[in-house]
């Protein structure tokens, strides 16, 4: 039986919130977040390529192909869901690979064709777009996912050196321009030089490509785009995301206050904390 929207409780926050999920540990962060709030929570996976580890964490569970984009607007119809958050990422490498397990509807090739380019921006907003179409809202991630924001400051036992901090003012600067060009939000620097930037490989792999050419003591330095739209693409951090720091051997991690998820922070500053490696949040004007 469909599950029913209605109105909306405690103000802000719908009754019926459906989680549209990709991989990583976002989705059940976000679906513990909204139920604390109120909400009955819906998953969806998207596969390829998310699993099922939504499932223990929301109270109806589904899955449907990543290429089924009318299949998907029809599934949230069918349940009575008008309200939508994306939690997780979506690797846009699957696009250009082939035997992928993508099985693309009508609507998506649709909406593939109709793109001026394939930027993470221009994609998503086709799909907001469409979804706005059909009285699905998408909602902003950080509204359900306040607690999880970065506070500013260091966040871990070891501090970053004044080498450190001068290479994260640096590299703050590179990411912006990077963010505001659509091509990535993560950028590695060692010594006043850009070692790696995030482009459509994602920022593990960006991170182990930036290790592999600083050697050792590379500093991460990962932002939100100027003019970030909160409803996806939200900047995230986690565990992940420290082991692909050890593997590249990196010493400091500094992420934009207020605007970077860090998902399960008390276990991820431990994590940290364990392996050697300074956590800072930071906000330059």
């Amino acid at each position: 039986m469909p599950l029913k929207s209605g109105a909306r409780g405690h103000g802000e926050h719908p009754r019926l919130l459906a989680i549209i999920s990709g991989i990583g540990k976002l989705p059940s962060a976000l679906a513990t977040e909204a139920k604390s709030m109120g909400c009955r929570v819906v998953g969806i996976a998207l596969q390829p390529p998310a699993d099922e580890s939504l499932r223990p964490f929301v109270d109806d569970f589904h899955k449907i192909n990543i290429g089924r984009f009318g299949g998907l607007i029809s599934l949230l119809k069918k349940l009575s869901i008008t309200d939508a958050v994306m939690a997780g990422k979506v690797p846009k490498e699957l696009l250009y690979k082939n035997k992928t397990g993508i099985i693309p509807d009508m609507k998506a090739v649709k909406l593939l064709f109709s793109l001026k380019d394939r930027s993470d921006d221009t994609i998503m907003n086709a799909i907001v777009h469409e979804l706005e179409k059909n009285g699905i809202t998408l909602h902003k991630t950080t509204a359900f996912a306040e607690r999880l924001l970065s506070p500013e400051g260091i966040l871990t036992r070891r501090k970053p050196s004044k080498d450190d901090l001068k290479d994260i003012e640096f590299g703050w600067k590179i990411a912006k321009k990077m963010g505001q060009l659509d091509i990535g939000q993560t950028v590695v620097v060692k010594n006043m030089a850009v070692m790696a930037v995030e482009a459509i490989e994602g920022t593990d792999e960006a991170i182990k490509r930036g290790g592999r050419l600083a050697k050792k003591d590379a500093v991460v330095v990962k932002v939100s785009k100027p003019r970030q739209d909160m409803r996806f693409d939200v900047p995230v951090v986690g565990i992940d995301t420290l082991h692909s720091m050890k593997d590249a051997a990196a010493r400091v991690l500094a992420v934009e206050t207020g605007k970077c998820i860090i998902v399960d922070r008390e276990h991820f500053i431990k994590e940290a904390d364990k392996e050697g490696i300074a956590v800072i949040g930071v906000r330059f004007e």
